[in-house]
């Protein structure tokens, strides 16, 4: 009687660790960029639909994703900035970078009326650099002679996260300015001259409605679905550009590496709005790790393959622009070369 207790103990534990084994197969786990994160949610919600896998991201900005895959403790990490060499050679084994569409930083603050106001390069720099300190100076006022602007304290407001939005925005001003470059530089978290701080583009969004005379640079959909007031900006063709599908689209059009670790801040484009970015998925390419299972990758790069084909169904609904054709390709031969065991995992997963 005790042997045959002890067999079936053992069988029902057995049975319990493959059951576990099998739910776990049916979850993944992401973190990173608040910048796409209105699409991802949309995107998840409908893929667990159509599979019933479920894929649990947390918005807690580029820096944190990027610091949680180098851990592995998600499935994957999302950004708006890619990872420079030095930040590749960090990790333990090769990282990929997958596109999922384009998006744009755009510049909106808190004024009487909220009118809708052109700045260009030089000005937004100043602005944040708190050489601007007045909403009426001689500089914004020429760019806007049709608007009555105070005489009001200028509260610039920015992330205090690591934020893939902060770099593309950053990366923009040190394009446009070489004070900026020099002073305060490029990165997902800079030493900002002035300004408060707040978290996720959620958090930045809720301190420019709260304060009158306040400044951000939020992603286009937080400034559209809070009704803020979104500024025009000239481009380095000489046009004011409004941040919509098309300036963003056509900020995009230019050549793309392989590996897609590309910047198309102050676009060439003769249309293109000038703060626009790719936002990447990050993986590691070996995805036998961690004690990670191959049905696990399975549904990793099954998500992946969704997410730049059915998925960019959901992108300009919620004003994000679809990735170009040749970016998809680019990221078709990325997904494909994701391996277990160095073996190929997208040849395992039926795709057609």
């Amino acid at each position: 009687m005790r042997i045959f207790r002890f067999f079936l103990l053992a069988f029902l534990i057995l049975n319990l660790l493959n059951l576990n084994s099998f739910s776990q197969d049916k979850e993944l786990l992401g973190a990173g960029a608040t910048f796409p994160y209105v699409l991802y949610s949309k995107m998840f919600d409908v893929y667990y639909k159509q599979t019933g896998i479920k894929v649990n991201y947390n918005s807690i900005g580029s820096g944190g994703g990027i610091r949680q895959l180098k851990e592995k403790t998600v499935d994957f990490g999302a950004s708006d900035a890619f990872l420079s060499d030095e930040q590749l050679k960090e990790f333990s084994s090769p990282v990929l970078h997958i596109p999922i569409c384009l998006g744009a930083v755009v510049i909106t603050y808190n004024l009487p009326g909220n009118p809708e106001l052109k700045l260009t390069p030089d000005v937004i720099a100043d602005i944040f650099l708190g050489k601007i300190k007045k909403w009426n100076d001689a500089r914004i006022t020429q760019l806007n002679p049709d608007v009555k602007l105070p005489n009001m304290n200028i509260t610039v407001i920015h992330r205090s996260d690591g934020s893939g939005t902060t770099f593309v925005f950053v990366d923009y001003l040190s394009k446009v300015s070489k004070e900026w470059e020099t002073k305060v530089g490029r990165g997902t978290s800079v030493a900002w001259p002035v300004g408060l701080g707040a978290k996720g583009n959620e958090g930045v969004t809720g301190l420019v409605k709260q304060i009158p005379g306040s400044i951000g640079y939020v992603e286009l959909i937080y400034a559209k679905q809070n009704k803020l007031p979104i500024a025009l900006v000239k481009n380095k063709k000489g046009k004011f550009i409004k941040p919509e599908l098309s300036s963003i689209t056509s900020a995009g059009n230019v050549k793309i590496p392989d590996d897609t670790r590309i910047s198309i801040t102050d676009t060439d484009s003769e249309d293109g709005y000038p703060i626009s970015s790719f936002t990447w998925i990050l993986v590691y390419k070996e995805q036998n790790y961690k004690n990670r299972s191959f049905e696990r990758a399975k549904q990793l790069v099954k998500l992946l393959w969704w997410m730049i084909h059915d998925g960019q169904n959901y992108t300009e609904p919620l004003d994000y622009a679809k990735l170009p054709s040749v970016a998809v390709k680019k990221a078709e031969a990325i997904i494909k070369s994701i391996t277990y065991n160095g073996k190929p995992v997208y040849t395992e997963v039926g795709i057609k």
